[in-house]
């Protein structure tokens, strides 16, 4: 599920290489560039507008099959295409597109570890603009619904013992200590929901090793079971969620409308 900067640097004329950046970064200081700065040969994989269903009432809503057809397709990627993916904030976004092409049926995608600022750091050259998408292709999805949930599902779920919920926000806005960044949101979390915030998967720009990640929730769900992954909107969950399927576990399921759908429903219950 992931790629060193030196595989890549070594690859980069073999794969898809898509840049999964967003202009709005929550629950971390953002890092700044004072230029344009891309991976050489990356395309723009636009998550905030074209990876996003208009249609639903949630923030950052999962695309449907169609949206997600159109701009594969616009990216030139094939069934058999190759697809990396990163971010310029080491790993923020670039899990959310991951698992975008996960749950669409399409499992020839990596994540880059540590992104675009572990590929400054290892000395590799950069670009000041994307390239260009090759010839349009054909790509048909296979939508694996069940690897994305809704309210209900979760509502269900606080109530099974085999089903951990893990909330990726920090430990303050889940604990309801501080206010939530969205105005009028209620504070606090899903009834028996765990908490692991993001930063503690990561060891600087990149994920931490295998086996801390094993030992890591080996301590948080020491009885395994179907894990299902919250955040603020749907983003950051993605980041454990990766890291959860690193460690070996692979009956996850993301709660697409997390706490900007859930602490928005006053007839949801919060603790």
């Amino acid at each position: 599920m992931l790629v060193s900067t030196h595989w890549l640097a070594n690859n980069l004329g073999d794969v898809i290489l898509l840049d999964a950046s967003m202009s709005k970064v929550v629950g971390k200081t953002p890092i700044e560039y004072d230029q344009p700065t891309y991976i050489p040969g990356s395309l723009k994989l636009d998550l905030e507008n074209e990876l996003v269903d208009p249609h639903a009432d949630m923030v950052n809503a999962f695309p449907t099959p169609v949206q997600f057809a159109e701009v594969a397709s616009n990216l030139g990627i094939e069934a058999d295409s190759q697809v990396v993916i990163y971010d310029n904030q080491g790993l923020y976004s670039s899990p959310r597109a991951w698992w975008i092409f996960y749950a669409m049926g399409f499992k020839r995608v990596k994540v880059l570890d540590g992104g675009l600022p572990q590929w400054i750091a290892d000395g590799y050259k950069t670009s000041d603009m994307h390239a260009s998408a090759p010839a349009k292709s054909s790509i048909q999805p296979n939508f694996e619904q069940q690897l994305v949930c809704d309210a209900a599902y979760v509502l269900g779920c606080t109530n099974d013992e085999s089903v951990a919920i893990i909330d990726a926000r920090a430990g303050e806005r889940f604990r309801g200590e501080v206010a939530e960044p969205r105005s009028g949101m209620r504070s606090g979390h899903i009834p028996s929901s765990l908490n692991l915030p993001f930063a503690q998967v990561l060891d600087g720009h990149k994920f931490k090793s295998e086996a801390d990640l094993k030992t890591l929730f080996a301590e948080l769900v020491p009885t395994g079971g179907k894990l299902v992954f919250s955040c603020g909107s749907g983003i950051t969950a993605c980041i454990i969620m990766l890291a959860a399927h690193i460690a070996g576990y692979t009956d996850t399921s993301l709660y697409d409308g997390s706490w900007a759908e859930w602490g928005g429903n006053e007839a949801l219950p919060i603790s």
